[in-house]
């Protein structure tokens, strides 16, 4: 059996996605990377093994996420794209004719517009956490509520409060007050909800034509409350699709196969990539005012990749 993986590598989470020739989806992880992106996908790649058939023969890998280079270094995929890629190709597959993406993940959020299945514009927040789901985490530990209870709660409110929410830490203290105030905790949570998809649109999706079909997808798509409170904003229907929460490393798997014919033959090092002494380090170029960290990557001892330069120096050395 021929198998597609994609590796999607972020600062809250690591996710893996297995398709076949026929793109069907063999088996999904969602994990989190506890800062440490090289243990959460050695980690990944063993336990996905365990749960494929002993017969795979796998033909192409693709990376994403914020440590999309490390991991393409690792584990050797043949296809190595930005998260704004990934995530239209898997949105375009599972929702034909979708317009708009709307992607919250653990520590940024960005918005996709496509129209005929190209991206035509996109923006990315990754300076504020307020509408992540770190921030939504924080929260739920805070009111002592499972963060799986968040949405639910949100949706048995009848008068949702405002609450500001341009920032963190404001709509955090504004919550408190509002609780000092008397109001009810369903309200208080929807009035977060609504808060943060009104940061949302007025930050990321400033500017930006939002039609439908809106997909909605990342590890805040799980939230009900969330999901409810961009139908409200935006009038229209937010397609939650069947894997949300890996459509990264879905997309990434779909890349990997559609470059699979022009390549020959994989670069795969294989599941158990934990046997292979890997080792970082970096130093600061002083070429230029830049100063640039440079990220050298060691396989065996011997150099193997690096990046990190603006000039493409270190690189092609």
């Amino acid at each position: 059996m021929n198998v597609y993986l994609g590796i999607d590598v972020g600062s809250v989470s690591t996710n893996i996605a297995v398709i076949d020739e026929k793109e069907e989806v063999l088996t999904t992880l969602y994990i989190r990377t506890q800062g440490q992106p090289i243990a959460a996908v050695k980690r990944g790649l063993k336990m996905v093994r365990e749960q494929l058939p002993e017969n795979i023969n796998v033909r192409g890998v693709g990376a994403t996420g914020s440590a999309r280079y490390l991991t393409g270094v690792l584990v050797g995929a043949d296809v190595i794209k930005n998260e704004i890629t990934a995530h239209a190709v898997a949105a375009s597959k599972y929702v034909p004719d979708v317009r708009t993406v709307i992607e919250i993940g653990g520590q940024d959020s960005k918005i996709i517009i496509l129209r005929e299945g190209v991206v035509t514009d996109f923006a990315m927040n990754t300076v504020c956490a307020a509408g992540t789901g770190s921030f939504l985490d924080q929260q739920a530990a805070r009111l002592n509520i499972p963060i799986e209870e968040f949405g639910s709660y949100a949706l048995k409110s009848k008068t949702p409060v405002r609450i500001a929410g341009r920032c963190s830490v404001f709509a955090e203290s504004d919550m408190i007050h509002k609780q000092q105030m008397g109001h009810n905790l369903e309200d208080i949570i929807a009035g977060l909800c609504e808060a943060l998809v009104r940061n949302y649109l007025n930050n990321i999706g400033k500017g930006k034509e939002i039609l439908p079909k809106v997909v909605f997808q990342g590890g805040v798509a799980a939230n009900e409350g969330m999901r409810a409170a961009f139908e409200k904003a935006l009038n229209t229907e937010v397609i939650v699709p069947q894997y949300y929460n890996v459509m990264g490393a879905l997309g990434s798997a779909l890349l990997a196969k559609k470059e699979a014919p022009s390549k020959g033959g994989t670069s795969f090092r294989g599941f158990y990539v934990s046997d292979v002494p890997f080792r970082a380090s970096s130093f600061e170029c002083k070429g230029c005012p830049n100063q640039c960290e440079v990220i050298n990557i060691f396989i065996e001892e011997r150099l193997a990749a690096r990046w990190g330069d603006r000039c493409g120096k270190w690189e092609v050395l």
